[in-house]
């Protein structure tokens, strides 16, 4: 039986805005873009939630997260250390 080569999973680092949620946190990402037109570097924020089983993540700390299966309607997203 031959095996598909398994895809890697898409890893981001951000950090946590908010933990206010049962098992899930809000990581914002941030990463730098060259604008098209003018050339210009600009910051671009995303927020991210994630699912943080036994809410272990504080506000503040910088996480790695893990795209995973829909585990909602808006998370797709795990804590991976």
């Amino acid at each position: 039986m031959n095996k598909a080569p398994q895809k890697k999973k898409k890893t981001l680092q951000g950090t946590v805005v908010k933990t206010a949620m049962k098992d899930t946190a809000t990581v914002v990402v941030s990463r730098y873009v060259k604008h098209e037109k003018y050339q210009k570097y600009m910051k671009i924020n995303k927020k991210f939630l994630v699912h943080d089983a036994g809410n272990t993540a504080k506000v503040g700390d910088v996480v790695q997260i893990e795209a995973t299966r829909p585990i909602s309607k808006n998370k797709h997203f795990k804590i991976v250390g």
